[in-house]
């Protein structure tokens, strides 16, 4: 008879509004929806700061951050949250937003040719 920790069971998680069903250890249920709503909530924190980026944009900038932080965590290091750390953060999400926005712009522009 298998393990109960072992059994495999079907969940669905909501992230940007969107279901994604998962199949996890049973055990694992409660961490999964705790991880699920986190990464929502930081995807939904890059939504607002990068309202004119594209849904695909906002989720791959919010993974490296949050990727950024797991491995910080994995050296033992904390966040730096103090007033300078996160002026210079803003400056550095302005500079993306500016990147961000620059390689739309010729996205767009090669697509315009095309046509």
């Amino acid at each position: 008879m298998p393990d109960k920790k072992d059994a495999i069971k079907s969940i669905k998680v909501s992230i940007l509004g969107k279901q994604y069903p998962l199949k996890i250890n049973e055990g694992d249920e409660e961490m999964m929806y705790q991880i699920a709503e986190y990464v929502d909530k930081r995807f939904h924190d890059f939504r607002k700061a990068l309202i004119n980026q594209s849904e695909p944009t906002i989720m791959v900038l919010a993974s490296l951050s949050i990727a950024e932080e797991l491995f910080m965590y994995n050296e033992g290091k904390q966040p730096d949250n103090s007033p300078a750390a996160r002026e210079i953060f803003s400056e550095i999400n302005t500079s993306l937003r500016e990147i961000v926005d620059d390689i739309e712009r010729k996205n767009s522009d090669i697509k315009s040719e095309r046509a």
